[in-house]
């Protein structure tokens, strides 16, 4: 995809929105799997599309980091690991996250891990708006009209 920030690319150069994403799994819900890659936290509060599995990559870490005045977030080194546990290399898999930027990380560490169709959903689940009144989010699972849901069960959760 032209323009696409260097921070959503991956080594697999597979890409699609997340209105394409939806569109994919209708089509074939056996053969794709959607993965929301954001930690628990985010799937109770902000909501997961209905489908998902949610597979977090990443943890908050509690060390300060004083050269971007933030918590920053720490791979999970078992996140290849617990997708093998709902999808095989061959399968088609559609991760996202909040904006597209950890699951580019999540796709590939899974390209690494051998999965070899892995597409990183460019607008997330929240697209790229920052939350505040002066951002208007440019699509998203969410602001795209894709199903979604608080109601949560642990079935489709695979937790470190």
């Amino acid at each position: 995809m032209a323009n696409l920030p260097k921070e959503k690319q991956t080594v697999l150069g597979l890409y699609v929105t997340a209105k394409q994403a939806y569109t994919k799994w209708q089509a074939a819900p056996d053969q794709v799997k959607i993965i929301d890659v954001r930690t628990p936290e985010e799937f109770l509060f902000v909501g997961s599309p209905d489908m998902a599995w949610r597979i977090p990559v990443a943890t908050q870490s509690y060390e300060w980091n004083v050269e971007k005045k933030q918590f920053p977030m720490q791979p999970l080194p078992d996140f290849a690991a617990r997708v093998s546990q709902i999808a095989t290399s061959e399968d088609t898999l559609m991760v996202m996250c909040r904006s597209g930027g950890r699951s580019a990380i999540a796709a590939n560490m899974l390209a690494n891990a051998g999965f070899k169709n892995v597409h990183n959903i460019i607008d997330g689940m929240e697209g790229d708006g920052n939350g505040d009144s002066e951002s208007t989010p440019n699509g998203g699972w969410k602001n795209t009209g894709c199903p979604w849901t608080k109601n949560l069960t642990p079935e489709r959760m695979v937790l470190p």
